[in-house]
């Protein structure tokens, strides 16, 4: 009886040994599974991203090194930000979209090289040329979190000085005696200009399929733009508008063109990044890169944006400085970006099922 017992617990016994070792292979089966797969997707991400960057020429390059430095500001300066934390989260989310961005480009580029582009291929190839223009908007809206990220004082009295040592009045205040609702009217005409300057020249070198061209001038623009918004994280200039507010006998009366204007102002001005002005930059930027591609829009756009700079000072958005401190930023990002373009791998869009053409003036 005692060694039938014993049989039947040697057999129970022997058993669960065998279950626990069946568990055992089927976890380390499965383990080994998940560690794959895990690897696997490592690796497939590791390949694509790898694929995005090589995928990205000198304008995202520069970009990503603007959010770079600006980032490290970000956290070591971070107690001086309502939700520093967002902002990054936000940042890494435009980072990823334009990767995702510039590998689906890519792959679809390559794809269509030895066969007519698709629909598909013209489309992405559409939002890899133009999605800078985004890229500035989301980068100046953001700016107003950031203007007193280093220095938490407005520093609006050192430029209201300066306007008055160089002109010997307050140049916005001088102004507002010529100022009747014709004249408002041209000058916020003059002041929205800006806003197509570059998309003229962009359409015209991509309806041209002048790639190199077309990435030249959105690199200068980059360039510019990123080197004022560095300057206003550390000098935050409020602008006219907010500073010098109940200096003026009354407001900019006009028509449509200046109730746009307020519209504009309202609900998307941006408080500070005054200094330097970004609207200068960024219409000097483009208008070197007319100089350098097109000589004769160059000699169109001179005029009007001289006349744009007179209107930030009299709608009251800048001060004299602002407009000088522009076209240097302007003027550098012009000089710089011709640098970065001359490296190697400046421009990745030429194969996207269409040939480039050459440039010209």
């Amino acid at each position: 009886m005692n060694g039938m017992k014993k049989s039947e617990g040697e057999v129970k016994a022997a058993a669960q040994a065998m279950a626990v070792s069946i568990r055992y292979r089927n976890d380390a089966a499965i383990w080994g599974a998940n560690q794959a797969m895990n690897e696997s997707v490592r690796t497939t991400f590791r390949r694509e991203v790898a694929g995005a960057w090589a995928a990205c020429g000198a304008f995202e390059r520069w970009a990503f090194g603007y959010f770079a430095i600006s980032g490290v500001l970000i956290v070591l300066f971070a107690d001086h930000l309502q939700h520093p934390l967002r902002i990054l989260t936000v940042r890494t989310a435009v980072v990823s979209a334009v990767l995702l961005l510039c590998g689906i480009q890519a792959r679809y580029a390559a794809r269509n090289r030895e066969r007519q582009a698709s629909f598909a291929a013209s489309w992405w190839h559409f939002w890899r040329h133009w999605y800078p223009h985004l890229f500035f908007l989301f980068c100046f809206e953001e700016l107003g979190q950031l203007m007193t990220l280093i220095q938490p004082q407005w520093q609006d009295s050192k430029l209201i000085a300066f306007d008055r040592w160089l002109t010997g009045v307050h140049p916005s205040v001088w102004l507002e005696q010529f100022a009747t609702p014709g004249r408002n009217e041209l000058m916020q005409l003059a002041y929205l200009t800006y806003f197509v300057y570059l998309l003229v020249l962009g359409l015209i070198l991509y309806r041209r399929r002048e790639w190199h061209a077309y990435w030249s001038v959105m690199v200068y623009s980059m360039v510019g733009y990123s080197i004022g918004y560095m300057i206003s994280m550390f000098f935050p200039i409020e602008s006219p508008w907010f500073a010098m507010a109940g200096w003026w006998k009354g407001t900019l009366d006009g028509g449509p063109i200046t109730a746009t204007i307020n519209f504009i102002e309202h609900y998307g001005k941006v408080r500070g990044a005054a200094f330097p002005s970004e609207h200068v930059a960024g219409s000097i930027a483009a208008l070197w890169g007319a100089w350098r591609f097109r000589r004769w829009l160059f000699w169109v756009m001179a005029p009007l944006v001289l006349l744009m700079c007179v209107s930030t000072i009299w709608g009251r958005y800048h001060y004299i400085a602002d407009i000088l401190g522009g076209i240097v930023t302007g003027t550098l990002g012009y000089f710089i970006g011709s640098w970065l373009m001359k490296q190697r791998g400046a421009v990745k869009t030429v194969g996207a099922g269409v040939l480039p053409a050459s440039s010209g003036t």
